[in-house]
């Protein structure tokens, strides 16, 4: 057996942890550049806290999913204003843009240069500019992470930006910035939070560190995920959710996911479908075409083993078998109103397209069997 872990240099967690922001910052810069998402209110006691402290806090708004173009903006707007250090405030896509922009900012040349799939994908050999990283949702656990995922609409895919060099150095967790999510977002970010515990689970790639926060962090989902949704003020509820979801980036970061995100990541580049919402959609039809695929092809995969645990964790029951998650998982999207993928307006006819697209897809190559070309299409019926 071999293994790495990775993660932040430091990950700070607790009710109220974001009033310690301003001290740690000063440790790593002079000059921050505040990455946020489009809601001024939300951001505004962070920006006090720096300038209390005498940081003079650049701000730049993220008002979606991130693209190239949010990237290169700014990154000029951070050399503009000689920012040395970059926080990510806010959920997946502004702690991406993060990310992106610190990578940017001490490596040379053009983004496209580092890309996946559509770039050179050369690799980023200087370390980035420093980031803290400070979610506001409970979902990606891009807080911890390596990569940065971007939209690049003039190819209409999103695709990774990947480097050791971009894992954050201050992971910043305070649950309190999550009370105020509302139902819809705590459904489709939480089901994010769960999907990447349950695919780092029963990928090949796991190791037993991994083992260990996916099954805790599963755990925690599964009694506080419906709680959250329906009462956004359940304290015990909002903090599982926030363990549940930086475990999953811990998890993934240092695991692979499946065939779930191999998806996602297709169908979010070329439809205005929410990442989590499309995962949690997915998740009981790539499970239920996996179990019977492994029984069928591959009866003796540990994966098995390990779907039959994620089911007694979920039910609470010794004698749960593995297919119990399929009917779990089915049954939580529905209490959380999760539609179908025919909400986005996807159509059978954009079946090969994503298909082709998937199957290229990093993540689809952690999925614990692979899947014929039939099976894929079936996913997405399921699903549909």
């Amino acid at each position: 057996m071999r293994f790495e872990f990775a993660t932040a240099t430091r990950i700070v967690f607790g009710l109220g942890a974001l009033r310690e922001l301003a001290p740690l910052a000063v440790e790593l810069g002079a000059r921050p550049m505040v990455v946020s998402g489009k809601s001024v209110e939300r951001v505004a006691p962070l920006l006090s806290l720096l300038s209390a402290r005498g940081l003079k806090p650049v701000p730049y708004v993220v008002t979606g999913e991130p693209t190239t173009d949010d990237v290169r903006q700014g990154v000029a707007l951070a050399r503009k204003n000689a920012c040395d250090l970059v926080i990510g405030f806010g959920g997946g896509s502004p702690m991406d843009t993060a990310k992106a922009i610190a990578a940017l900012l001490t490596n040379p040349g053009e983004l496209l240069e580092y890309l996946e799939v559509i770039g050179q994908g050369k690799p980023l050999e200087v370390p980035s500019a420093p980031v803290i990283a400070i979610p506001t949702t409970a979902g990606t656990g891009a807080e911890v992470t390596r990569n940065a995922v971007l939209t690049s609409p003039e190819h209409g895919v999103k695709v990774s930006l990947r480097s050791p060099h971009m894992l954050p150095r201050l992971a910043l967790v305070d649950p309190e910035l999550t009370y105020s999510v509302p139902p819809a977002i705590t459904a489709s970010t939480g089901l994010d939070a769960f999907t990447q515990l349950v695919e780092p689970y029963v990928t090949p790639a796991a190791s037993p560190l991994t083992d260990g926060l996916c099954l805790e962090g599963i755990r925690r989902a599964a009694r506080a995920l419906q709680r959250a949704y329906r009462d956004g003020g359940d304290t015990q509820a909002r903090e599982d959710m926030a363990i549940a979801s930086l475990f999953g980036g811990l998890a993934l970061a240092n695991a692979k996911l499946g065939a779930v995100h191999g998806f996602a990541g297709v169908l979010g580049g070329l439809f205005p479908a929410p990442h989590g919402a499309v995962c949690g959609r997915l998740l009981p039809e790539v499970t239920a075409v996996n179990i019977r695929a492994l029984r069928k092809r591959d009866p003796n995969n540990r994966a098995l083993a390990r779907y039959e645990e994620i089911a007694r964790l979920l039910l609470g029951a010794s004698g749960a078998v593995a297919e119990d998650v399929i009917v779990w998982s089915a049954a939580l999207c529905r209490d959380l109103a999760i539609p179908g993928l025919a909400t986005y307006g996807i159509t059978a006819a954009d079946f090969p397209h994503i298909i082709a697209g998937a199957s290229r897809a990093s993540s689809m190559k952690g999925n614990p069997i692979a899947l014929t070309e039939a099976e894929l299409i079936e996913i997405l019926e399921r699903a549909w």
